[in-house]
Order: C-alpha cells, then structure tokens, then sequence
C-alpha cells in the first residue's frame, strides 16, 4: 500500500543527501588544496662550462702573453676536449687570470660573471705534477671574507722541464676555511666541483 511520507521524513532524507553532498565537495576541495600547497623545489642548476681559458702575463712586459683554451663543446661521452699546451719562460714571473665560459649560448656566456657575484661560494684550485716541480701559484683576489677565490694568481717559475699536468679545479661551496684550503690545497675544500681540466705544461 502506498504510503505518504510525512514532511518530518522527507526532511531527514534530504538532510542526510544534502550532508552526503558536502562532504564529497569538501575532500574534492580540500584535496585540491593539499595540491596547491605542494610547490616543486627549484634546483639551482650548474652552469655548464665548456670552455677554459687561462691567460698568463708576463710581469716584465718582455715575452708575450701565453693564451690557452680548454674546449668540449659536446661535453661529457662526445668528442675529446680540445687542449692547447702551455709554454712558459724560465726566470719570468707571470700573472695568471682564469675565465669560465659557456660557448654553447649565443652570445657566448662568460660564466666568470657569476663566479664573481659569488665569489663567496668559489675558489679554484691548482694541482697536479707541475705545480710545486715546475711553477708555484698564489692566489691574487680574496671575497668579501678575505678567502681567496682563484681568478686572478701569481705564478712564479721554480724550475725548467715539462710537459707536466696542470690542473685547475673550480670547486663550489667549498670550506674556504678548513686547513689548508686559503693555500690552495683542495684535500679539505669539500663542496662540488664544477669543473676540473688538466693543461700540459712546459717551462722552458
């Protein structure tokens, strides 16, 4: 037998739909929220360095300037870089300047820039056989700390011989002050390297 609801019924089946309905509304917005309060983390992405020039000046003015390349245009697993040799003269002291640059951008993009508004953050170190047998490297530049950062150098000429590796590291966050590091010495530095190139180096 059909029966009328009476208006109390039709009322709690209505209020019952109408919470159902909200509350499905709720997680819906609710859910989406939670998605908009997840803001991807933006890497701070390495510049990419293809290029290494090192630029040697003679104190006295009597030889001329030394310039070498460290090239790899098609970076990591592509060609060989393409490496000039360093040629330097016995019984001359020189000053050396490091740049950093990115030749796959049009301009070419001088990465030296930002090294140097960070320069907190950098130091570029020398290593390998030649330094300490052949030639000896101080720094000539210091940050805002007074710690060295490596663009700018003294090289002094301790013997004749070669070819011998040279090596030139930039490193970024290093501890510029571990042991060692304001020295030049790399062992306690830490941090990343951003790029590492060995020249081969003559005295002569």
């Amino acid at each position: 037998m059909f029966q009328l609801k009476t208006p109390l019924q039709t009322l709690r089946r209505f209020n019952w739909n109408l919470l159902f309905t909200l509350f499905a509304f709720g997680f819906i917005f609710t859910a989406c929220d939670d998605d908009d309060d997840v803001t991807p983390e933006l890497e701070n992405e390495e510049e990419e360095i293809t290029t290494v020039k090192l630029t040697f000046v003679d104190d006295s003015g009597t030889n001329p300037n030394v310039v070498v390349f460290w090239k790899d245009l098609d970076g990591d697993g592509g060609n060989p870089p393409v490496i000039d040799p360093i040629t330097i003269v016995d019984g001359t002291t020189y000053t050396l300047s490091v740049e950093f640059l990115n030749e796959n951008e049009t301009p070419v993009e001088d990465v030296t820039e930002e090294v140097e508004d960070e320069d907190d953050e950098h130091q570029v170190f020398f290593t390998g056989a030649a330094v300490g047998s052949l030639i000896s490297v101080d720094y000539d530049d210091s940050d805002d700390d007074g710690n060295p950062i490596g663009l700018d150098n003294d090289v002094s000429i301790l013997q004749t011989g070669g070819p011998s590796v040279f090596t030139v590291i930039l490193r970024h966050e290093p501890d510029k002050n571990a042991t060692g590091v304001a020295q030049g010495d790399i062992t306690n530095a830490g941090g990343e390297t951003d790029v590492e190139v060995d020249f081969n180096l003559t005295v002569q």
